[in-house]
């Protein structure tokens, strides 16, 4: 019988390192600051925002770069089911991607705040309740701690903001997540509140020679594997 990870305690996940476990803590914190953000006033709420939009898309990169491709080669229906899950990501990267876009006083940041919230939501859900657990069925524990330490590395050096047009699926979107990752990250840093007119167009050109580069690599790439 197939259990939620929800219902599963830490060991029967395969320990804190397994990646199950860490998958379960990233949840839980995504729900926390969900609830906190409707709660938050002020700049509490840009800040809470924040960590969201940072901690969803580190955490979808890490699932798509190392977790899929190993639900994909080792559980039955795993195309499918990791198809849906990629599915649901396009439409939280587009839904935050136009967040991002407004102006702080638009009135309808709200509603693209709660279509995104309950997306993530449902994406969380299905990963514990459908996909999670017909990984946790073909591997054991010292597997889920070795898959657990690959998604980490990709965690921490994952893209922190939407990129809708990147790929969904190696070796696309780790071409581009590599420079991508270092331009997110620098914006987490130099402009974490609003941004200049002339800051937005420094920073989107170099988003722009970022892709341009990983899609020049990725061609290359595939030139150099004809016979």
């Amino acid at each position: 019988m197939v259990r939620s990870l929800a219902e599963q305690s830490t060991d029967e996940l395969g320990g804190p390192g397994s990646v199950l476990a860490r998958q379960r803590r990233d949840h839980a914190r995504l729900d926390r600051l969900m609830d906190r953000y409707w709660s938050a006033a002020g700049d509490e709420g840009g800040t809470v925002m924040r960590d969201i939009v940072q901690l969803v898309f580190s955490h979808a990169f890490a699932e798509e770069t190392v977790l899929w491709p190993a639900v994909r080669r080792l559980v039955p229906g795993g195309e499918e089911l990791t198809a849906e899950i990629e599915a649901e990501h396009q439409q939280i990267n587009e839904l935050i991607a136009r967040f991002e876009r407004t102006d702080p006083d638009d009135p309808g940041r709200p509603r693209l705040v709660a279509e995104a919230f309950a997306l993530i939501r449902q994406d969380i859900r299905d990963e514990e309740d459908r996909v999670l657990p017909r990984l946790q069925e073909v591997l054991d524990d010292a597997h889920l701690a070795r898959l657990g330490a690959a998604w980490e590395a990709a965690r921490l050096t994952a893209p922190t903001h939407p990129h809708p047009a990147v790929p969904r699926r190696p070796p696309g979107n780790v071409l581009a997540g590599v420079p991508l990752s270092a331009y997110d990250r620098t914006r987490d840093v130099l402009s974490p509140g609003r941004r200049s007119p002339v800051w937005s167009f420094v920073l989107a050109a170099a988003a722009a020679a970022a892709a341009g580069g990983a899609a020049a690599g990725a061609l290359r790439g595939r030139a150099a594997r004809r016979p």
